[in-house]
């Protein structure tokens, strides 16, 4: 019987040397974030505060235009006012993410404009900050109360092109799919990477770029599934409009705003 090699009897203690992987710890937590973020948006049953989402898409374009385009103190400071009355409808988790977004925006503007404040122009770190929390919560409403194929719907009722609305869809669920593709990607990444990895750019290329072949492999896949199904690029939207109470009162307290917009900036 021959000798069992010497290499065989001794006990194998490999330790790799440890590494850090906050960055792909990072990615997919931000991965899991947005895909959740959509896939919650699209999974509710109806859209909240109970005004019709054409109206709310409406509207929250018009207070975008009111607040950028107002020169007075007191109407930004009504609009800010009246917002946070809207927001204050939403639950309270819808109240946080709303808020975080609006607050790190604001911040983020409010620091910019200090060098301006210090050289005299008082005006701007005043009034810009508000109009950013103001218009950029109305947008977190709006996104945060309304369902995405409601959002397309009404876009569709306002006769945006269907090219537009085409990209528009469409991008939202690629988003999707290919975060879910990315993150099994970072997954088998994390899993497969022993040791210390002093190639990480290169991992994270690679990750890349095979995501770069995978959404044009199904963008040829989805142009031909749509072509077979006689897609003739025309957005058509099946719902019928109600007009409820809820829609008037709102149209109601809109028409408000305007004529404060109108009284206001006379005044100014």
């Amino acid at each position: 019987m021959p000798d069992i090699p010497e290499w065989l009897t001794k006990p194998e203690n490999y330790d790799p040397p440890k590494d850090k992987d906050r960055f792909i710890d990072k990615s997919i937590l931000s991965f899991i974030g947005l895909i959740s973020k959509i896939k919650q948006q699209s999974g509710n049953d109806q859209d909240k505060l109970w005004v019709s989402p054409v109206f709310k898409l409406a509207f929250t374009i018009l207070y975008i235009i009111l607040v950028s385009s107002s020169r007075s103190f007191t109407f930004v400071y009504i609009m800010l006012t009246y917002v946070v009355l809207i927001l204050s409808a939403l639950p309270a988790q819808d109240i946080r993410k709303v808020l975080r977004g609006a607050l790190i925006a604001t911040v983020f503007t409010y620091l910019i404009l200090i060098p301006a404040a210090l050289g005299g122009n008082r005006y701007s770190i005043t009034m810009i900050p508000a109009k950013v929390f103001a218009s950029i919560t109305a947008v977190n409403i709006l996104s945060y109360s309304t369902r995405w194929d409601h959002i397309i719907a009404s876009l569709k009722r306002f006769w945006f092109p269907d090219l537009f609305i085409f990209v528009f869809d469409i991008t939202i669920k690629y988003i999707v799919m290919l975060g879910e593709f990315a993150l099994q990607m970072l997954y088998a990444l994390k899993l497969r990477s022993v040791g210390k990895n002093k190639s990480k750019y290169g991992s994270v290329a690679g990750v890349g770029g095979t995501l770069f072949i995978k959404s044009r492999a199904m963008s040829e896949e989805m142009y031909n599934a749509m072509e077979c199904r006689g897609f003739d690029g025309e957005y058509h939207v099946t719902d019928r409009f109600k007009f409820t109470m809820y829609d008037g009162a709102y149209c109601l307290l809109n028409a408000g705003m305007i004529w404060l917009f109108v009284y206001f900036q006379n005044l100014a």
